[in-house]
């Protein structure tokens, strides 16, 4: 005859993994189903999101284009596209997927979710330039409507992100950058840049690389099908026009004037030992702790800076700056905008 212990026993494991399993909220199935939901969440969003962007452009989202941006297939597309129909988000208007204003409202919170994210990881965070657009990707699915007001108040209500797309604001609305595809602009013409398209990710990298950013001043030098040239930053590049096709840019106006250290300055690496220079400007690249750094050793617009000691290696150089020896690597002086002093 069996033990009644060993029921007991075995009815006491039952239900504890029971207890385990089905816990309310921290038990491994309520838990489970709470991923799947913010899962789905999340596509829906994604969605919706993509939707936006080809009305924006002008372009038609399909089941197929859909199902590329969110990278899943055909058949779970189609079951999204039929949740947020019955959800109110979506509507099929003469075979057309378009946004409802209940849906385009949440393509937009979440689009500021996103280009605020990213204004925050530029300015206030160490995070390199490539790894903002990810991350943002992540978090924009986190943030309540109210937790992104007080971002952007902590912010200062920015209207662009670092890349130069346009945060819309609480009630939709939002600055747009007004740029043209650089591949569009004739030659010789003077332009800033403000914007780039940080998608596809291996054309942006192209970007990155070059050392090119919004903010900047540029002059076309050539451009056809095949290349275009341009001289920014003191150098020349040379891009291929898928790449200058990312870039935006507002033609300078031909009246207006630029400074020639606009475009002729140089970067604190060009200073030889013994070299005096005038600090023009820090690059708009350089943001968050790292500018509040040179800001806070004295590296402002019109501060004279000498190139003093060099390390046996090459780097980092000690420059002298209002009295201090500050070491600074290469990759940190490449930051600095100089014009060299006449003395």
């Amino acid at each position: 005859m069996p033990d009644p212990l060993v029921y007991l026993l075995v009815l006491a494991a039952l239900a504890l993994v029971t207890f385990w399993l089905f816990r309310p909220e921290r038990g491994l199935v309520p838990r489970w189903q709470e991923s799947q939901r913010n899962n789905d969440r999340v596509r829906v969003e994604d969605l919706l999101k993509h939707v936006h962007k080809c009305e924006r452009q002008g372009t038609r989202p399909s089941v197929e284009s859909i199902a590329g941006a969110l990278n899943v297939g055909l058949d779970a597309t189609a079951h999204l596209l039929a949740e947020t129909q019955h959800s109110g988000l979506m509507a099929m208007e003469q075979g057309e997927i378009r946004l409802t204003a209940k849906g385009r409202e949440s393509a937009l919170h979440i689009i500021r979710a996103h280009r605020l994210w990213e204004r925050y990881l530029a300015d206030e965070t160490g995070y390199a330039e490539s790894d903002w657009h990810g991350r943002a990707e992540k978090l924009e699915h986190l943030l309540t409507p109210e937790e992104v007001d007080a971002l952007a108040a902590q912010l200062g209500n920015p209207t662009h992100d670092p890349h130069g797309d346009p945060i819309p604001r609480s009630d939709g609305e939002f600055v747009a950058h007004g740029g043209q595809p650089l591949s569009t602009v004739p030659v010789d013409t003077m332009a800033h840049i403000v914007h780039l398209e940080d998608e596809p990710e291996i054309v942006y990298a192209q970007i990155v690389a070059e050392g090119i950013h919004p903010g900047m001043v540029l002059q076309v030098l050539e451009s056809n099908g095949s290349r275009v040239k341009i001289w920014v930053d003191g150098d020349e590049h040379i891009l291929a026009p898928i790449v200058a096709n990312n870039i935006s840019v507002r033609p300078l106006p031909a009246e207006v004037s630029v400074e020639p250290e606009a475009l002729d300055t140089e970067q604190l690496t060009a200073l030889h030992l013994g070299e005096r220079a005038e600090v023009v400007s820090i690059s708009a690249k350089c943001r968050g702790a790292e500018r509040r750094r040179f800001m806070d050793l004295g590296i402002l617009p019109g501060t004279q800076v000498r190139a003093e000691i060099r390390s046996p290696s090459g780097d980092p150089t000690a420059f002298l700056v209002r009295g201090a020896l500050i070491a600074l690597r290469r990759d940190q002086a490449k930051l600095i905008n100089i014009v060299r002093s006449n003395e």
